[in-house]
C-alpha cells in the first residue's frame, strides 16, 4: 500500500472514530457558546475565554445529556 493511500486510510479512520466525533460536537458547542456571551458582551470574547467558560457552567450537563441520548438511541436500535 502506498504512503500517500495509507494516509487516507488513517485519515478516514480518525474522522469516522466516535471520540473524534464528540471532540467536534464539543468543539460546535464551545463556538456557539462564544457566538452568545460575544453578542451579550458587544464584542469577541475570544475562543479561550468561551472555552473555559463554557466548560465551567456547561459542559459536565452537556456531556449527560449527550449519553443518555446515545444510550436511547442504542436501546432503540
Amino acid at each position: 500500500m502506498p504512503v500517500a493511500e495509507a494516509e487516507k486510510d488513517k485519515s478516514q479512520f480518525v474522522k469516522n472514530s466516535v471520540l473524534y466525533k464528540e471532540f467536534l460536537a464539543e468543539r460546535e458547542e464551545i463556538l456557539k457558546h462564544k457566538w452568545i456571551e460575544s453578542e451579550k458582551a458587544g464584542k469577541d470574547i475570544g475562543f479561550e475565554k468561551a472555552l473555559l467558560d463554557w466548560i465551567v457552567k456547561h459542559r459536565s450537563h452537556w456531556r449527560e445529556r449527550r449519553m443518555k441520548e446515545a444510550r436511547t438511541e442504542k436501546a432503540a436500535s
